[in-house]
């Protein structure tokens, strides 16, 4: 460019080429799009090609198979694991529990980036796979803080909340990882329970994980939520019967059964046994008095048994593809499940004591 600004020659010549290309600018922007256009197409068509993906449906259940994320797929060494997801009208609040390092975190952002792949028209990696059109999609993941605003973690997750609060809608997908962590317990407690509470109100498909297991009683008391958790194993090594805790990352029904699971994190560390110790011992009592004071009706065992039997019949009447045989042995299924969950609930309650 020095030589074109001292050379009166060159300087004349490289603005007639600007003044000519400047007609046909419109043109260039064409080309632009055309060949981005072109290039996402192509990075569509290979992702589909040597990756093991399948095209998704649009229906009104978000439905997916031996999901995998795409990215860690491509960047791990091993086989990540595969799970399920499933949410629908009828089971639209997932709450995840399970301790740290379990895959939590990686599963939210796995049907996330899942669901943003369908919509934008690739191929999915999965077995089978099937969304609802969303709207919008709402992540609240992380807890970075901003010293630029002054705002500490926790600042920065109540605004994100609140964003999430007053945008959502019927048709959005919101995925809340680890909500409250960033303030005391009783407090985060609160604040999850009266932030799940108001997206209950709502009949957006949302995925909660997080490490407060009091949120695990909503589902005894809302038919449309659900508990999950990542499974883990316990296993005693045999030379030196010390007990370790094998991740199998993944998703099963029910809430996480582990127990002071950020005690066994604190073991990998450098801190003291014995401060572990207290620690586990006075963990321990707290978490004998909080369980003591919860009691589920059994009466409201039935009662989900029954929402949840109905929601899966309507979900099969409006979208099964199957055929009768495979249908018979569908409905037969949901069946025996129903008649197993009235079990464990118990025998219903006599009429003298729902009077009193």
């Amino acid at each position: 460019m020095n030589e074109v600004k001292n050379d009166p020659l060159l300087k004349h010549v490289f603005f007639s080429l600007l003044s000519t290309i400047h007609e046909h600018i419109h043109c260039l922007y064409k080309l632009s799009d055309a060949v981005s256009m072109l290039d996402m197409l192509l990075s569509l068509a290979n992702a589909c090609t040597i990756s093991d993906y399948v095209r998704p449906e649009f229906t009104d259940t978000l439905a997916i198979k031996q999901g995998r994320h795409p990215i860690l797929e491509r960047m791990a060494r091993q086989q990540p694991v595969s799970n399920n997801a499933y949410i629908s009208e009828g089971s639209n609040f997932v709450i995840i529990t399970g301790p740290n390092m379990s895959g939590k975190s990686t599963y939210l952002k796995q049907v996330a980036l899942c669901q943003i792949m369908a919509q934008i028209g690739s191929f999915v990696p999965a077995e089978y796979a099937s969304f609802r059109l969303a709207g919008q999609i709402f992540t609240r993941i992380g807890v970075d803080d901003d010293f630029e605003t002054n705002s500490s973690s926790f600042m920065l997750e109540m605004k994100e909340i609140s964003y999430i609060i007053h945008n959502a809608s019927d048709k959005s997908l919101i995925i809340i990882d680890e909500l409250g962590r960033g303030t005391s317990a009783e407090e985060g407690i609160g604040i999850c329970h009266s932030v799940c509470e108001f997206l209950l109100g709502l009949k957006a498909f949302t995925l909660f994980a997080t490490h407060f297991l009091e949120l695990c009683q909503l589902e005894s008391l809302y038919p449309n939520v659900e508990n999950q958790h990542m499974e883990v194993q316990h296993m005693r090594s045999g030379d030196t019967g010390v007990e370790q805790v094998v991740y199998t990352y993944l998703l099963k029904r029910g809430c996480s059964e582990e127990r002071l699971y950020g005690l066994r994190a604190a073991e990998m560390t450098a801190l003291p046994p014995s401060i572990i110790q207290e620690a586990r011992t006075i963990a321990s009592k707290v978490s004998q008095q909080l369980m003591a004071r919860h009691h589920v009706d059994p009466e409201s065992h039935r009662q989900r048994a029954l929402y949840r039997l109905a929601t899966r019949l309507l979900q099969a009447a409006r979208n099964s593809r199957l055929d009768p045989d495979s249908l018979r042995m569908y409905l037969k299924g949901l069946k025996n499940q129903f008649e197993s969950e009235l079990q464990s609930a118990g025998p219903p309650a006599a009429p003298g004591n729902q009077d009193e």
